[in-house]
């Protein structure tokens, strides 16, 4: 863009406007809205011209990282926000809050290893997988989470479109993928395969998080081949983490302590 020449003395109007020509141009959005505000608070607060600009760079560089996140958030695609820690650690038996704290880190990302909830429905996997995936998102990593099933059903149309290839190749890109609810509702053989291929695609390239109300010895029924399952429980448990659910579901458990504090204070249960 063309700026105006400054040949001619010019007023204080004529080098604001000018100013906020280039930081539109430069798209340092911050600086344009606060560059006002911030030189005021530095003539009355006797501040250098130093620490001034450093304000306004370090608000401009929050800026961008909090759009980066909320990007990353987006592209995730996760179906709801569920923090680490808004999790009842205290109502489920063996679940190592030092270690999920651990791993919300990032460092297994780095290393391409896989985390396996397993375990009985109710207790919160999908929470902690979520909490895990926003904590990736804020450390700048790719993420996206899938239901297994809805996977498995791109998959197939990808697959039918002639497309399967790109579609799958976009995974290698990421840093984490979540798959939620593996083996929840079935898979027919061909849709086994397809998910079987990803996975051993993305082996020690992208980290996975699995969670599933199934123990490995029953996997077999997901994916109807004992030989794939043995290879695919191997592919995810190398270099992988594995954390057990034991207990009564929490928001079973939840309901009826409704219901028997609803039943004290004499009000009909809510059905």
């Amino acid at each position: 863009m063309q700026h105006p020449k400054s040949s001619q003395p010019s007023s204080s109007a004529d080098h604001q406007a000018r100013l906020e020509a280039y930081l539109r141009e430069l798209k340092l959005p911050m600086f344009l809205h606060h560059y006002q505000t911030y030189a005021q608070d530095a003539a009355r607060s006797g501040l250098s011209s130093e620490r001034f600009l450093l304000a306004l760079c370090e608000a401009e560089s929050a800026e961008r990282q909090a759009r980066r996140i909320e990007h990353a958030i987006a592209k995730a695609k996760l179906p709801f926000v569920k923090e680490i820690a808004t999790y009842d650690f205290s109502a489920v038996e063996n679940i190592p809050k030092a270690r999920i704290l651990e791993l919300a880190e990032g460092d297994y990302l780095a290393k391409a290893e896989n985390l396996l909830l397993l375990g009985n429905p109710g207790l919160g996997k999908t929470h902690l997988a979520i909490g895990l995936a926003l904590a990736a998102c804020r450390q700048g990593k790719k993420v996206r989470f899938y239901r297994a099933a809805k996977l498995v059903d791109e998959l197939a149309i990808m697959r039918k479109d002639l497309r399967l290839s790109h579609f799958t190749a976009q995974f290698v890109k990421l840093d984490l993928l979540v798959l939620d609810e593996l083996g929840f509702l079935p898979i027919d053989r061909e849709g086994a395969q397809m998910l079987f291929q990803l996975i051993s695609d993305l082996y020690e390239r992208v980290s996975i998080i699995v969670t599933s109300n199934l123990r490995f010895t029953d996997w077999n029924a997901i994916f109807g081949d004992e030989k794939m399952t043995d290879a695919l429980i191997g592919r995810l448990t190398h270099k992988g983490h594995i954390i057990e659910f034991v207990g009564e579901s929490y928001r079973f458990r939840h309901r009826l302590q409704q219901d028997e504090q609803l039943a004290r204070e004499g009000k009909p249960e809510v059905g």
